[in-house]
């Protein structure tokens, strides 16, 4: 079963986030609205070390009003590739530098309200390249074991859906 768009308008747009009304037909045949959150392609790194562990930053989200670790993500910007804009957003971020960036999984979070793609990459043999120049980003930034990772997942220490499916990648592997 497929739905249709028969059209769309634009309901609000910026430079990070958009909601579109779509005009859709239905399988049933039934007609409507239906709205779409639209957002820019995000890229995640999971960089993980000789040890087995894992670069993560301690954030706060304000749209959540929470504190918890995530991996190093940012925005795709316009003509980007992801892998690049992976390595950049970990160099930015933490001040480390990739020597290998290889894609890790991809996902759709929330595919039925939103075109969010999120690009999951693994940095491995990453180089200090010095201080992060991101300053706005992470209270500070940690080497964590991948063992503690798992329970970190439990006690709600990691909640971001796009360092939760990389974790889960690397705990997988």
């Amino acid at each position: 079963m497929r739905w249709k768009i028969r059209g769309e308008r634009e309901v609000f747009a910026t430079p990070w986030v958009g909601v579109q009304a779509l005009d859709v037909e239905r399988p049933d045949g039934t007609v409507g609205d239906y709205y779409v959150v639209r957002l820019r392609d995000l890229a995640v790194v999971a960089a993980v070390d000789g040890q087995q562990r894992v670069l993560m930053m301690w954030r706060h989200r304000i749209a959540t009003d929470t504190w918890a670790w995530e991996f190093p993500m940012g925005l795709v910007e316009e003509g980007e590739k992801p892998r690049d804009a992976a390595a950049r957003e970990l160099e930015e971020e933490t001040g480390w530098r990739p020597g290998t960036l290889t894609p890790l999984i991809y996902a759709e979070p929330a595919a039925g309200v939103t075109n969010a793609r999120h690009f999951v990459f693994r940095a491995d043999d990453c180089l200090l390249a010095g201080p992060a120049t991101e300053m706005n980003e992470s209270d500070r930034v940690e080497w964590i074991t991948l063992e503690r990772v798992k329970d970190m997942i439990g006690r709600r220490q990691i909640v971001s859906s796009a360092t939760l499916v990389g974790a889960m990648a690397l705990l997988l592997d």
